[in-house]
């Protein structure tokens, strides 16, 4: 469960009472059942669930989600539409603990409802992102990138949460191809065998034959010939003002891009309501909801669950695709969160 004082709360108890997300995979809920029943009563919605307390074992079966209820908030001394520390704690204690789930090897994948980044500040000092802050709780040291996702239709980027004006300087040739390795690797788990990934230029008109800067033919257009030697399956730059034309009717199934909003601006118009953030290159996928905690529709019933749920459901088809691939169990989920916790 997410900021308790946005959507999170009605969300999750959407997804709960969704017949299709508890068929495609166990679920495993963690928050505070008290919260979650203020969020069940604003959707309308009363879920099944099999209650059990922090250090409980995990039941076997999951054919009945199982709640977590780690007791940590009264959601009483919440106001909805506020910015709280409580709230970034709340999010914060349930965000770690789905981690030793699956850093413990109990889960295949972690999904989350929104966050919000300024009571995660007030929370955790510091706080810029949920990348950052899953690298740092599990001890990750590997590349692990934001990407946005909606039914046929990937975005990557090469750079995220930087000012606009350091963005030319964090291109480089290596930066690109570690991106399009990733952007790769994770269509595949995505189940698309032979990914088609277009680039997108810097600058405007893709610089224009160097008219308008020569990012795309000293950096970006290398980098492209670099992972076509590889065996990826990519092809630019292409002017960022039509490429997501070219891949929305098919002729592409993701778009590096090279900074946020580049991207973001298009999947946002394209699908709101319904996109995903995928956190890939972690031993896990982690997937939320490209939306935020719209404080201000919080509580009226009207919240659209269908990116959550989509969060969900990528969540639980990446995960399979990688448990052929991860370690055994690291240990049971009390020892993994003790070895954290020091």
């Amino acid at each position: 469960m997410g900021d308790p004082a946005g959507i999170s709360p009605e969300l999750t108890a959407r997804i709960l009472a969704d017949e299709t997300v508890r068929a495609a995979a166990g679920l495993i809920v963690i928050g505070d059942l008290r919260v979650l029943r203020d969020g069940a009563r604003v959707a309308g919605v009363d879920p099944a669930l099999h209650v059990i307390g922090p250090d409980a074992p995990l039941p076997e079966d999951l054919s009945t989600p199982a709640f977590v209820d780690l007791g940590t908030l009264d959601p009483a001394i919440l106001r909805r539409g506020e910015i709280s520390e409580a709230g970034g704690r709340f999010a914060a204690e349930n965000f770690r603990y789905a981690l030793s789930l699956a850093v413990a090897g109990h889960a295949d994948a972690v999904s989350f409802t929104p966050f919000n980044k300024a009571a995660m500040r007030l929370h955790v000092p510091g706080y810029e992102d949920e990348i950052g802050f899953t690298a740092n709780f599990i001890g990750f040291r590997g590349a692990a990138k934001e990407f946005n996702v909606l039914e046929g239709l990937w975005n990557a980027r090469v750079t995220s949460h930087v000012p606009l004006s350091a963005v030319a300087g964090l291109i480089t040739r290596d930066s690109i191809l570690e991106n399009l390795r990733l952007t790769h690797a994770a269509l595949r788990d995505s189940g698309i065998q032979a990914p088609r990934v277009a680039v997108a230029g810097l600058n405007p008109h893709a610089g224009d034959g160097g008219n308008f800067g020569r990012e795309e033919i000293e950096v970006i257009g290398p980098a492209v010939a670099a992972a076509q030697a590889e065996g990826l399956g990519c092809d630019g730059p292409y002017p960022s003002d039509t490429v997501f034309v070219r891949a929305r009717r098919g002729d592409f199934d993701a778009v590096l891009t090279m900074y946020h909003d580049q991207g973001q601006i298009a999947m946002k118009l394209i699908g709101f309501e319904q996109g995903v953030t995928l956190l890939g290159g972690f031993p896990f996928p982690i997937c939320t909801p490209a939306h935020g905690t719209a404080y201000d529709i919080a509580g009226k019933g009207i919240a659209h669950p269908g990116a959550a749920r989509n969060a969900l459901l990528l969540a639980a088809r990446m995960g399979a695709a990688q448990r052929r691939r991860r370690p055994a169990a690291g240990g049971s989920l009390l020892e993994v969160r003790a070895a954290m916790a020091a």
